[in-house]
């Protein structure tokens, strides 16, 4: 590869020079040519001749010395152009100032506008954290005056009120995920007091759905971020409910520290599980269902990477869905 980098450098630098490649040529010509015109030893036009291209190939050859380290110094510039900007080499040519100046311009004008879109950004997840917190009064009060009564119509309400409860929390850590600020606290946490946690506020929609689960409680401790991990285990939870119809859920850690989170669900299309991460993916269950947002498991990819854990997934259609959370986390500062 640096044989092929070093070929490319000199057909660049071949390519610059030549008409001073010919220019030499035509200079020892035109000397071959006067000095034969007066009758010389033909030896000494050949040697005059040589002298001349001897010259110009050492001087070509100085040149692509110093052409290849002001390459050399280019790509350092290039490889830390954020930093580096500022101090580029004093231009030794009027094409090198004039390039340096449409740079500079350049870097003004993408600075002001990466300014304008930072503003733009702060106010809108300014807007929609307060949204959100805002939100929750009226929905705490339905919450209440739905409790009032125990009818199966009230029932209903109650569960369509958890899953609002469930997307605004959703918008919520959105935009905490997308802040420049951390919001991430690692310590050795109890994954039983996690999981338990996560189990007990879907409580409610397992009983209502007749979903059998089993979890088998562990001791181990992993170091993360115990809310957000919590986050990870709900939206996982929320997703075996919502595609679980009948069955049952089951939730097993192993001694390696990998959470798992099997239902036997409806599954995933096989064509489906290599894109069901990524950003507005819903894909033939969710379109059909009408029930996903293809945000949920991009999140927790999201914040499993953040919190250095990884995720992965097996399923069948019509049989279920497991998903991995593997909690290993390395060279994780603990506060």
């Amino acid at each position: 590869m640096r044989e092929e980098k070093k070929c490319r450098v000199f057909k660049y630098f071949l390519w610059q020079h030549r008409w001073q490649g010919v220019l030499c040529a035509a200079f020892a010509l035109v000397f071959a040519l006067i000095l034969g015109l007066y009758d010389l030893e033909t030896e000494a036009v050949l040697y005059a001749s040589g002298l001349c291209l001897l010259l110009g190939a050492a001087a070509l050859g100085v040149s692509f010395l110093i052409y290849c380290r002001e390459h050399g110094e280019r790509v350092q510039i290039l490889r830390n152009v954020e930093l580096l900007a500022d101090s580029l080499p004093n231009p030794r040519t009027l094409a090198e100032a004039d390039y340096q100046e449409m740079l500079g311009k350049l870097k003004e004008a993408y600075d002001r506008n990466l300014t304008e879109w930072q503003n733009e950004r702060r106010e809108s997840m300014d807007y929609y954290t307060t949204w959100v917190h805002q939100i929750k009064t009226p929905i705490s009060v339905m919450r209440m005056m739905l409790r009032e009564e125990d009818t199966e119509e009230y029932r209903e309400l109650l569960e369509q009120l958890f899953w609002i409860e469930q997307y605004v929390e959703m918008a919520l850590n959105w935009t905490r995920l997308g802040s420049d600020s951390s919001d991430f606290v690692f310590e050795e946490c109890p994954l039983d007091k996690i999981v338990r946690q996560a189990l007990r506020k879907y409580a409610p929609q397992f009983v209502r759905s007749k979903i059998s689960l089993s979890y088998e409680a562990t001791d181990i401790t992993v170091l993360t971020d115990e809310k957000w991990l919590l986050f990870i285990i709900e939206q996982l939870l929320s997703n075996a409910v919502k595609y679980t119809k009948k069955g049952s859920v089951s939730i097993t850690v192993t001694p390696d520290k990998v959470l798992r989170i099997a239902d036997t669900g409806i599954g995933i299309a096989p064509e489906d599980v290599p894109r069901i991460f990524e950003k507005g993916f819903t894909g033939y269950n969710g379109r059909a269902d009408r029930k996903s947002t293809g945000l949920g498991l991009y999140l927790c990819r999201l914040t499993a990477d953040k919190l250095s854990h990884s995720i992965d997934v097996e399923s069948r259609v019509g049989e279920g869905t497991v998903f991995f959370l593997d909690l290993h986390s390395d060279a994780l500062w603990v506060e």
